[in-house]
């Protein structure tokens, strides 16, 4: 055993040119494993089976080991295999059939309706800046767009008189968010008002934009919310991405539906708003408590 991951480790050296810490964590994995083995009477790693697989991952966990973790060896035992099954040196791999523990969802924070509330007022004052910093804030919150996509919205994106904004998200695939009275309200009033200020005769295609001319950056807008959210007493680590949370949070909590809360956000797969799953449970506990004659 140790021979085959010397020389799975010496190959990982010359062709994959891993470096030193990669090495020794692969080494790590697999001395576990090869130890593992050897209790078992196991001296080969073509004499392990399914079963000692599984037995070896289930002991990592019946430890303490995250599935994060549990996965990484997972993928060094089988990068292994296919190494010794391609010189020949086993004729089977016991991880083909072997399936991946899935990581638990783990529910992002999300502000309060409260904490919103602060932030979405925090920008007050007439400058161009403010009204600039207001509209962003009301878009966000009422699209759930992601801020790569909120500074990427051009001028012509919004239609105000049915009030939708069409938005290109990931892979270049254009969704339309419906909006509302806050978010246009504040949109039209910085195109109207301040937009000009801060462009100063200069064309710009980028929707918001910076007393430059130029197209507002996603570092910018992360100094920007973290200024705000310090104005506004707001107590957590904000994120940008934060926004996003509240907003299917949110959606989710006063009724909205997965599926449409997944068109808005733009996800492809429905399991991906999944983590928001936990809002639709509690809705169903207090609908269940609210009407049930026995609740």
């Amino acid at each position: 055993m140790e021979k085959s991951v010397v020389r799975y480790l010496d190959y990982l050296v010359v062709e994959k040119g891993l470096s030193k810490n990669t090495l020794e964590s692969y080494g790590r994995d697999l001395g576990r494993y090869a130890t593992f083995l050897d209790k078992r009477g196991i001296h080969a790693p073509g004499g392990a089976g399914l079963t000692d697989v599984r037995d070896f991952l289930r002991s990592l966990r019946d430890g303490g080991m995250s599935v994060t973790s549990t996965n990484r060896i997972i993928s060094t035992i089988r990068g292994f295999y296919k190494f010794l099954l391609g010189d020949k040196l086993v004729d089977k791999d016991p991880t083909e059939t072997l399936e991946t523990p899935k990581k638990p969802l783990r529910m992002p924070e999300v502000l309060s309706m409260a904490e919103v509330d602060a932030l979405l007022a925090a920008p007050s004052g007439d400058t161009p800046e403010a009204v600039r910093d207001k509209a962003m804030f009301e878009l966000l919150y009422a699209t759930g767009l992601r801020v790569s996509e909120l500074v990427g919205v051009k001028a012509g994106n919004i239609e105000f008189e049915v009030g939708y904004i069409r938005v290109f998200g990931k892979g270049a695939k254009e969704r339309v968010v419906p909006l509302g009275e806050s978010s246009i309200d504040a949109v039209q009033k910085y195109i109207d008002s301040a937009r000009p200020l801060l462009l100063k005769g200069r064309q710009s295609q980028e929707l918001f934009v910076t007393r430059l001319g130029s197209g507002m950056t996603r570092q910018s807008f992360w100094k920007i919310i973290k200024k705000y959210a310090a104005k506004a007493g707001i107590k957590k680590e904000l994120t940008p991405h934060m926004m996003r949370h509240s907003f299917a949070t949110h959606m989710l909590d006063h009724g909205a539906e997965l599926r449409i809360v997944q068109a808005m956000l733009g996800h492809a797969d429905i399991s991906t708003t999944q983590i928001y799953t936990h809002v639709e449970t509690e809705r169903l506990k207090k609908l269940h408590k609210q009407f049930h004659p026995r609740g």
